[in-house]
């Protein structure tokens, strides 16, 4: 069985994100593969500065990074009905990258969030800005972690059978996104 890459990318900079410990259990559920998350922490988009500077470096790497993956997870929080303006800001950089990561590569998108709905709405959005690099973004199961305060336990491990159900589900219709 071939170890595919996978890049994560968590929509929060915060350390001991629930969004990044969603994305270390989809990595974990999707079993043999390499896994590492990408780095967002970046600039705020700004064409005056790109236009004195170019593209930073570290925008590059992101781009490579993702453009090396066999496939993409992204985890948002929920912020006003949104995902994360850490997430937008990235996705505008790498749209400036020469690097193209994205085209037809598979997609997995999910959300924790701490209301009752999990980052649903964020996640539409999400989607949404996703259309115009034309990935293969998988339609489900869709992955909403809500009152993500409580969904993890002390070592970082999602908690309740649906959730992890769920998640391999899609970890395994990755998985064959991917082989096909």
């Amino acid at each position: 069985m071939a170890t595919y890459k996978l890049v994560g990318i968590s929509g929060s900079l915060r350390k001991g994100s629930h969004n990044s410990l969603l994305l270390a259990e989809a990595a974990r559920l999707f079993g043999d593969a390499d896994y590492s998350e990408a780095d967002i922490n970046l600039p705020l988009y700004n064409a005056d500065d790109e236009e004195a500077h170019g593209v930073p470096a570290a925008v590059d790497a992101l781009a490579q990074q993702l453009a090396d993956a066999d496939a993409i997870l992204i985890s948002s929080p929920e912020y006003n009905k949104g995902p994360s303006g850490a997430l937008k800001n990235a996705f505008d950089w790498i749209s400036r990258s020469k690097v193209k990561p994205w085209g037809d590569k598979p997609v997995a998108v999910m959300s924790a969030a701490a209301g009752r709905a999990g980052g649903e709405r964020a996640q539409m959005v999400l989607r949404g800005f996703l259309v115009a690099f034309r990935p293969r973004i998988l339609q489900g199961p869709e992955i909403h972690v809500a009152a993500s305060h409580e969904a993890f336990d002390e070592h970082g491990r999602l908690k309740g059978e649906m959730y992890i159900k769920e998640l391999t589900q899609l970890m395994d219709a990755l998985r064959a996104d991917i082989k096909a």
